[in-house]
């Protein structure tokens, strides 16, 4: 299932897909410097009332239909999205819960499904404003 974001609030947003696509391979810019976590491991909070931990991981898989991320829970849940090249970022890649996308820093979006939220690394394009989404 797609959403439909306004080009002019995210239409500048675009993946730093060198941080997310090299499968198993740390980019030469670490999306989490310092960290000490892999590259592969995000920020989630499962659950309206939990708070964010580094505690999810990423999966990645090129398919005709473009680069498919799987947010993987400690619990065994997961969520697929599919990148975009249409400025939305990302876009749920199966199941009813629409993905809503928020910038919220020059290098981070935040995605929403139900009540879970993932941060992913992002480059967001000058212009684009930061805490906006659908």
């Amino acid at each position: 299932m797609s959403m439909r974001i306004s080009d002019r609030r995210l239409g500048a947003l675009t993946l730093a897909l060198v941080s997310l696509a090299g499968c198993g391979e740390q980019a030469a810019s670490d999306p989490f410097p310092d960290s000490g976590t892999p590259p592969d491991r995000i920020e989630c909070r499962i659950g309206a009332d939990a708070a964010f931990d580094r505690v999810c991981t990423v999966d990645r898989l090129e398919t005709p239909e473009g680069l498919i991320l799987t947010l993987r829970h400690l619990d065994g849940g997961f969520r697929r999205l599919r990148v975009t090249n249409d400025g939305q970022g990302v876009v749920s890649a199966d199941g009813a819960e629409a993905a809503r996308v928020t910038i919220t820093a020059d290098t981070q979006i935040e995605v929403a499904i139900a009540g879970d939220a993932y941060r992913l690394p992002a480059t967001v394009k000058p212009g684009a404003r930061a805490g906006t989404g659908q």
